[in-house]
This record gives C-alpha cells, sequence and structure tokens, in this order.
C-alpha cells in the first residue's frame, strides 16, 4: 500500500455490514452521474476515489453508463476483491413510469448489471423503488433466492418506508430466511419539503421524520444516506442571502425539494460554523449526518479530486449535539 494510501485510509472511517464481506468506508462513490466516469478522466478520478480510502461504490440499472464504466475500472485494475459494489433493481421504467418491482423485472436488472459490472457477485443489492400492491413477503423470496444462488450479498430498499421494511422482515424471521439489512432512504440536515426526484422517494429527514429515524436507531440498521447535500442546496453553490433568488439560482427539483425558507437559515447557520471552523459549508452539511445516532453511510457524487477530498474531511470535524441541534433548527442558541 502506497504512503499517500495509508493517510488517506487513516482518515476514512468503516464499519461492518452483515452479509457483506469486506469492510465498507462510511462514504460510498455515487456514480448516478456516469458522465464523470469517462475516458482517461474517469479513470483516474476512480483511482483517486479508491487511494483516498473509499472502498464501497453505489450504482444502478438506471444510472446511464454508470455500470459499465465502472465494471471496466475493475476489470482493468483488478479491484473486484477489494471493493464494495452495491447496485439497484426494478426502477419504474424511465419512459413510461411502469413499476417494475416484480421477479422477471429484479432478475433481469440483476444478470445484466452482473454482465455490466463484469463480475458474478454483488456485494449489496437494492430495490431501487417500492411498490406498495406488492406483498412483501413476495420481495424477500426473491432475494433470499439471489442470496441462495450466490449472485448477492446483502439486500434491501432503496426509498422504502420502515414500515414496509419491518413488514418485509416479520416475514423473514417467521419462514426463517434473510432479512432486509441495509436500507437507502434520502437523508440529510435540509427538510424535502416535496419529492425532487418524481414520485416514489422516501426520506428520513426533518422534523416530521422522528419516528422514522428513531425506528433505525432501534434496528442500528445500516442507512446508506443519498442526496445529503439536499441536491446541491448545501454544497456551497449558493449563499443563504440568495433566497429572493431563488428562482434563477437553483434547478426545479430543488427547489420543489428542498426551497424553503428553514432551510435557507439551516444554510445560514452552516455558513457560520463554517467559518468558525475553517470549513465549507458542503463539509459542515457532511458532519451533521455523521453525528446523528444512526449507523449512517453517506452517498457522495463529485467529478473532481478536490471535491471529494473535502467531503471525507468532514468525517473529521467536531460537532457537538447542541451545534447539530442548532443546524437542524431545534435549539435557538448553541
Amino acid at each position: 500500500m502506497q504512503e499517500g494510501r495509508m493517510r488517506s485510509v487513516e482518515k476514512m472511517k468503516y464499519a461492518e455490514m452483515a452479509y457483506v464481506k469486506n469492510p465498507v468506508s462510511r462514504i460510498f462513490f455515487g456514480t448516478a452521474t456516469s458522465s464523470a466516469l469517462e475516458g482517461s478522466a474517469g479513470s483516474e478520478l476512480l483511482d483517486f476515489v479508491y487511494g483516498s480510502g473509499i472502498t464501497a461504490f453505489d450504482t444502478a440499472r438506471v444510472y446511464g453508463q454508470s455500470e459499465t464504466l465502472l465494471g471496466k475500472w475493475i476489470e482493468e485494475k483488478n479491484m473486484r476483491e477489494k471493493i464494495v459494489i452495491l447496485s439497484k433493481c426494478g426502477h419504474p421504467d424511465l419512459k413510461t413510469w411502469e413499476k417494475r418491482v416484480n421477479e422477471k423485472a429484479m432478475w433481469e436488472d440483476l444478470e445484466t448489471s452482473l454482465k455490466e459490472l463484469r463480475t458474478d457477485f454483488l456485494d449489496i443489492y437494492l430495490l431501487h423503488r417500492d411498490d406498495p400492491d406488492v406483498e412483501t413477503c413476495e420481495i424477500v423470496e426473491i432475494f433470499n433466492g439471489m442470496h441462495a444462488e450466490g449472485k448477492i450479498g446483502a439486500f434491501g430498499g432503496s426509498n422504502w418506508t420502515h414500515e414496509r421494511i419491518e413488514q418485509a422482515n416479520e416475514y423473514a424471521y417467521k419462514h426463517n430466511l434473510i432479512p432486509f439489512t441495509v436500507s437507502s432512504p434520502n437523508f440529510g440536515l435540509a427538510d424535502q419539503a416535496g419529492d425532487p426526484w418524481g414520485g416514489g422517494c422516501v426520506t428520513i429527514s426533518g422534523p416530521k421524520e422522528v419516528e422514522a429515524r428513531e425506528w433505525y436507531r432501534k434496528q442500528n440498521m445500516p442507512v446508506v444516506a443519498y442526496s445529503s447535500l439536499a441536491h446541491g442546496l448545501l454544497a456551497g453553490k449558493v449563499k443563504s442571502t440568495d433566497w429572493e433568488r431563488v428562482a434563477e439560482l437553483l434547478d426545479a427539483p430543488t427547489i420543489k425539494g428542498y426551497g424553503s425558507e428553514e432551510n435557507f437559515e439551516r444554510l445560514r447557520r452552516c455558513e457560520i460554523l463554517a467559518a468558525e471552523k475553517q470549513a465549507t459549508v458542503a463539509q459542515i452539511a457532511m458532519a451533521y449526518i455523521f453525528h446523528q445516532d444512526l449507523n449512517v453511510f453517506a452517498v457522495v457524487s463529485a467529478s473532481k479530486p478536490e471535491r471529494m477530498k473535502e467531503n471525507i474531511e468532514a468525517l473529521q470535524i467536531p460537532l457537538t449535539k447542541e451545534e447539530a441541534a442548532w443546524l437542524d433548527l431545534r435549539r435557538e442558541k448553541r
């Protein structure tokens, strides 16, 4: 191991997950923006990500060419045994939005993902969306079949409510099957007022989701949090003083999901702490999720190495409970 990677690994934090062989870095590299992975620049970015101590990679069947490009890098650099791959199946059809939570679609997605990622096994496999019309017992049986054939390790849901996960796991325990052991909802400092992604997404952020977060605390279930920077609102691209210009500075999905006065107040408080702690706004927002009493991992996307470096450094930023509550508007004073 090179000295540079050793220093980076010391900054990274890792945890064990049930049915996952390798330690999982607390930061997943998100590959939803597949264009960032193209060409030699993409390979260099992935080299940097791994060299920074990140061993976990988040992708999905519907993320454009991300599985293909990630798979090429894995094969060329002989990385398969060194990393953790998370992929997803069963996303609604992108053209018709027809639901695809069924055995045929899930297996087809799995076989395609394995081919594109140039592997015979996925460490973590999630159902990308839920369909409440499908009984959870059916889904548990499908995932257990995939696991029994040695094609997946851990499995669970992305954008599943905790009630549905609990329902699925009650069936699994009753029938001596493997339960859902990981979940990937939206989670971050900002309160999500509306679904920015077109329907079927689940958040555990904000004052309305206290019960969901308490369930995850009690279960200690790994939460692979996506869009923790509020679709870019807390990424440092806009300032809290830009509230009156929100319509021209933010895209429609961000406005729909996060364009509230309360979230701009959270942004203002991030700016204050960032100045005090010599950090960036994004680092403070990232630090917030790692200072919750949750078994949380964060999916982070970046097209430039320096951005990934900032995200990793957020793991080292200290926040008191009072500061975290103040950031989330639960306290008026620190």
